[in-house]
């Protein structure tokens, strides 16, 4: 991964460690569902009006938006409402890491080499000591099995974002927007009631509710357009077993973020195991290159295909009765047709 590429994928999880208190501060105010549905429909209406659908298979940007898009969100709003706390759910989600690499290896052929699989062990123990540090055996049944839930449903969303293999990655995240818009707001008609709906009137007059508007923008502008955004366009450059470790030192940024905002203070061995995730997910970035990267070397060195001149024909070979093969005496080989012979075919 370059220099630049991982400046981006460092931006991503800044961007991402700040959304989880975006999203909790606007889940103080609106019901889970609904506020996920608000999230995407922001997004969705002015892309089903002024933006292409990407050129991808229909099933690929389908399991995209109901893994990535659906599955994630509403299992992690879920987690979040019953009592998962906002540092802990960061930490939980990046499940999704080790999750997609499995899947990577299984579906898309993907291999891993020694450093990379060291770095994701590296990194993968350092959650463990976060999660630990922070009380996460303490923590209820429920929402920890759904934050683990939304991770396996991210990882889904990761591999259908390679198969798709978007020319424009940033429009195939778009138009992922749309597709949990409805799914969202009919679970949240039947699960939370029409009643919901008024809490649209009560966020601009409303403390709380101001403060779930500002999340909601948050959330809309640098949590998906931006990170999203970015994410999808490294995965469709570099394998998914090299970007999803990446996520892992989000927890880092939302801990920190929790500590300083909502006084969720971490322990000493969090801390320990978050320098630890740095560098396991550093790690993680080692090994071969990517495959787009030596297709495009290979390509690029390729010599140009030979392309004959429509006024030459090569001589057709006929088998004789021995079986042997030789040219047929007209045309003559390598002499040029006469024009009006050409234009008689």
């Amino acid at each position: 991964m370059s220099f630049r590429d991982r400046l981006l994928a460092f931006t991503v999880v800044v961007l991402w460690g700040c959304n989880f208190l975006a999203i909790r501060l606007g889940l103080d105010h609106f019901p889970p569902f609904f506020f996920a549905g608000l999230r995407f429909a922001i997004i969705a209406v002015p892309v089903l009006l002024f933006v292409p659908r990407p050129a991808v298979p229909l099933r690929w940007l389908l399991l995209y938006g109901a893994g990535f898009g659906f599955a994630q969100f509403a299992f992690l709003f879920w987690a979040m409402e019953a009592g998962l706390p906002t540092g802990l759910a960061s930490l939980v989600l990046q499940s999704s890491a080790p999750f997609t690499v499995l899947l990577a290896a299984l579906f898309l052929r993907e291999r891993l080499d020694g450093v990379r699989l060291a770095g994701l062990v590296v990194a993968v123990s350092g959650m463990v000591i976060v999660a630990v540090g922070q009380g996460a055996a303490d923590a209820s049944l429920l929402p920890m099995t759904l934050a683990v839930l939304a991770g396996l449903s991210w990882a889904v969303g990761n591999i259908a974002t390679r198969k798709a293999g978007a020319a424009d990655p940033m429009r195939l995240m778009l138009w992922m927007c749309v597709v949990p818009v409805l799914p969202f707001f009919g679970i949240s008609w039947f699960a939370e009631g029409p009643h919901v709906w008024s809490t649209l009137g009560t966020a601009v007059t409303t403390v709380d509710g101001g403060l779930a508007l500002a999340g909601l923008t948050y959330v809309v502008l640098a949590g998906t357009i931006a990170g999203t955004g970015i994410y999808a366009s490294l995965l469709s450059r570099y394998p998914a077993g090299t970007v999803a470790p990446l996520s892992l030192m989000v927890p880092v940024v939302g801990f920190t973020v929790a500590w300083i905002t909502l006084g969720e203070r971490p322990a000493p061995s969090s801390l320990i195991g978050g320098v630890i995730v740095i560098v396991g997910a550093l790690a993680a970035q080692g090994g071969h290159r990517s495959v787009t990267s030596r297709t495009l070397l290979r390509r690029h060195n390729a010599p140009a295909p030979v392309e004959h001149s429509p006024t030459w024909e090569p001589a057709q070979e006929s088998p004789h009765v021995d079986g042997s093969h030789c040219a047929q005496p007209e045309p003559p080989r390598g002499r040029p047709r006469r024009p009006d012979a050409v234009r008689a075919r």
